[in-house]
């Protein structure tokens, strides 16, 4: 059907009117109803927080309320803020004014001039969701014009009507998104006196600008995410504000390996043509869970999930320049995740005894000891670390076919990779995997020149005492 143009159009259109007279809390909480009906997801693409996080956000919006979600970085706050546009209409008629007025009610200087001229005549405009959301990243520099809005002397002198003309006002983001959703990301790094600004806003649903006889009683939902970290390390939110935000919501990591694994499956972006083998996939999550428990890494600051989806990237990547080069297969190896320690360094924030050791050692570690606990408790580990006690070295290459020759000539080694050889890629990754996870154990070392046993570091007899 074609939208009506004017409001006249509207009017005898047979659009549901009743649709405007809702606040933007109203529609979300009409919206997030039907679904819950029908049983569909309600953000759609969260994984992990079914049982923790949804339920809060979901009696939040049903209750109507402006709310916080509190988390560590990397916890799929912004995607959730931004999730909120699927819970309002599909369109929305406004009149063509800086703050999308209702056509019905007004709250704009220009809006109610333009409907006093126009009445039915008046032109409308229709908006998405995507056009009834604005976000706002805080940073000290944020000022209350930028949210609020000033007077504008320029367009005060052209219109030549004084500085008293309430026209001439140029109109902040928080107005702007009037009829929608506001998000304000890191709020503790708004300055105090900007987050005092927003107390009209929370409260009685109006702004004030330069003191001037201007009341916009605004219909803007407000959400809001922060970083712990950020209440003592750069700002804090002002306590009249916190009392004023209904609701505090705090998210997490991913609590199993599995919700874990969803997330990565969605957010990286992989190549075609690679193959990841599942134990893989599994031990790089492994890696974020051991540094999440790990006493060297500031956990203050946390371990972002962005490192799982990075290193599985950089992973896919090491197989697929591997395949490139040597033009065989794409098929990603154990060695791959050592390749990904940029993904790894870049995102830890280490304490002292960590700084000690080095960001990259901590990164090998990690690795070595996640793909020990992926392997877990199968069998076979023990006759291949029994064959290398002899003083004896293994080197894999990267070439696939030498390196299923060299594995085949280790018989326990054989043994265990060729029931997982569907293709001799396979059967390689697998034979890395094993050797890998008796690195992680202590039983083996992986230097230059291959895989062999740990060499003892001092001497194993000890001197006589002296009589």
């Amino acid at each position: 059907m074609k939208r009506p143009a004017t409001l006249g159009d509207l009017k005898s259109s047979g659009w549901p009117l009743e649709k405007l007279r809702r606040s933007v809390s109203d529609e979300a909480r009409e919206n997030l109803a039907r679904r819950l009906r029908a049983g569909d997801p309600v953000f759609p693409g969260i994984y992990g927080y079914q049982d923790t996080v949804i339920p809060g956000l979901v009696r939040a919006i049903l209750a109507r309320q402006h709310f916080i979600l509190l988390g560590l970085r990397g916890q799929a706050k912004t995607r959730i803020l931004r999730g909120l546009v699927a819970l309002l209409d599909p369109e929305l008629p406004a009149l063509d004014t800086p703050l999308r007025d209702n056509p019905l009610e007004p709250v704009s200087v220009e809006g109610k001039r333009l409907l006093a001229e126009a009445g039915d005549d008046a032109p409308l405009v229709w908006l998405s969701p995507e056009d009834r959301y604005l976000e706002k990243l805080a940073t000290p520099d944020v000022t209350v014009a930028d949210l609020i809005g000033e007077l504008d002397p320029i367009k005060a002198a052209r219109r030549g009507q004084g500085l008293s003309d309430l026209e001439a006002v140029h109109y902040g983001l928080i107005p702007r998104a009037n009829r929608g959703i506001f998000a304000v990301n890191e709020l503790p790094d708004l300055p105090a006196r900007v987050q005092v600004a927003l107390f009209n806003v929370l409260e009685e649903g109006d702004v004030q600008i330069r003191g001037f006889p201007l009341r916009l009683p605004l219909d803007v939902w407000l959400v809001f995410s922060a970083n712990p970290e950020d209440y003592t390390a750069r700002g804090r939110i002002v306590t009249p504000l916190k009392d004023r935000i209904d609701a505090e919501i705090r998210t997490h990591y991913p609590r199993r390996l599995e919700d874990a694994l969803e997330i990565t499956r969605a957010e990286a972006r992989l190549p075609a043509g690679v193959e990841i083998p599942d134990f893989l996939r599994r031990a790089v999550e492994r890696v974020a869970f051991l540094a999440r428990q790990d006493s060297r890494i500031d956990q203050t600051s946390g371990v972002s999930q962005r490192l799982p989806i990075s290193l599985l990237e950089l992973v896919a990547a090491g197989a697929e320049a591997r395949s490139l080069e040597l033009g065989e297969p794409a098929y990603a190896r154990p060695r791959d995740m050592y390749g990904g320690l940029p993904a790894i360094t870049g995102k830890l924030e280490l304490e002292y005894e960590g700084e000690l050791l080095g960001a990259e050692a901590l990164a090998r570690e990690l690795i070595a000891r996640a793909l020990a606990d992926e392997w877990g408790e199968r069998p076979g580990l023990d006759e291949v670390a029994a064959w290398f006690e002899s003083g004896r070295r293994l080197e894999l290459p990267g070439g696939t076919a030498e390196a299923w020759r060299r594995v085949m000539e280790v018989e326990p080694l054989a043994r265990l990779s060729a029931p997982r050889a569907k293709t001799e890629a396979a059967g390689v990754a697998w034979a890395e995997f094993a050797l890998e996870a008796l690195v992680g154990r202590g039983r083996l070392v992986r230097g230059e020149g291959g895989y062999t046993t740990p060499q003892p570091t001092g001497s194993e007899t000890k001197e006589p005492l002296p009589p």
